[in-house]
């Protein structure tokens, strides 16, 4: 099977470390985190363009109000999601809030048992209640040596719950769109928000060093169109039980390339909450799919 689907296992492997480094090259940046997000949409945008272009020329697909209208919607939340989650990496550390932020399959599960009258099984439960143990060990130093880690936590939080709306706006979005025409639409509604908010929080579109901008593009570029490009090439090619739990491997490698690029070192504490969290988003991962099977 691995022989078979080798170019798409590449291609998954490649873009999780991708991704992994973003928490970083944000803290790299030294730009508050919507500026960040806005020029990696942005230059995301920019990259996508031609080839949206060129297969919307080729093979004129359906563009239905209500799909485009949906992937707006997902931009939106997308938006937030990067607002909310880059913003939580510059006030604390590249990784407490990263962590926080992949805890969306948890919130994915408990809007679907509101929302769809979906039941969630034992499985569930016990990693949301590890996932609630990890989390307070996260911040248990905080407590009573308070700084921006509780911030840059809870921003990480509330970023996942957006992310998860973005997750569920998926799924209907692509019965109208195909990959592409979703993802260009989304990623140019996330540049325009994120825009929005920039100015709304009377930030500058300059003035930033050449470091910054340099990595505005690395971002845009690997992260936004490169990265996102080999997931969902590898999307067509396997499981998403095989997807899903290779991208939650995001705050791992986050946590690592921190500590060798930017010299940032977890406690004791934070580095056990921070495990029992991803067991705990494996385990409500892995029970969902266990159920629609």
């Amino acid at each position: 099977m691995f022989q078979e689907n080798k170019k798409a296992y590449i291609a998954l492997l490649t873009g999780a470390i991708i991704i992994g480094f973003s928490p970083v090259l944000i803290k790299m940046a030294d730009a508050p985190g919507i500026v960040s997000s806005f020029y990696r949409l942005f230059v995301g945008t920019i990259t996508l363009t031609p080839f949206f272009i060129y297969s919307y020329l080729k093979n004129k697909p359906q563009l239905p109000v209500k799909g485009v209208l949906i992937a707006v919607l997902a931009g939106l939340c997308f938006a937030l999601d990067m607002s909310l989650w880059t913003t939580g990496i510059m006030v604390s550390t590249a990784t407490i809030p990263t962590i926080a932020g992949n805890l969306s399959p948890l919130w994915v599960g408990i809007m679907a048992m509101f929302f769809f009258k979906e039941r969630n099984k034992a499985g569930f439960w016990i990693g949301l209640l590890m996932a609630l143990v990890g989390v307070s060990l996260l911040v248990l130093h905080d407590f009573y040596h308070p700084n921006g880690m509780m911030k840059g936590l809870l921003l990480g939080l509330v970023a996942g719950v957006f992310y998860a709306v973005y997750i569920i706006l998926t799924q209907p979005g692509r019965k109208y769109l195909n990959t592409l025409s979703f993802l260009y639409i989304t990623t140019l509604a996330t540049t325009f928000f994120l825009g929005i908010f920039l100015i709304s929080r009377g930030l500058s579109f300059t003035g930033y060093p050449v470091k910054s901008w340099v990595i505005f593009i690395i971002m845009g570029v690997t992260l936004q169109a490169g990265a996102w490009f080999l997931i969902n090439y590898s999307q067509g090619h396997l499981l998403a039980s095989i997807i899903s739990p290779t991208l939650l491997t995001q705050p791992v490698l986050a946590a690592i390339f921190a500590f060798f690029m930017i010299g940032e070192v977890l406690t004791i504490w934070q580095m056990m909450g921070g495990l029992i969290v991803v067991a705990g988003i494996y385990l409500v991962h892995f029970s969902r799919i266990r159920k629609r099977n």
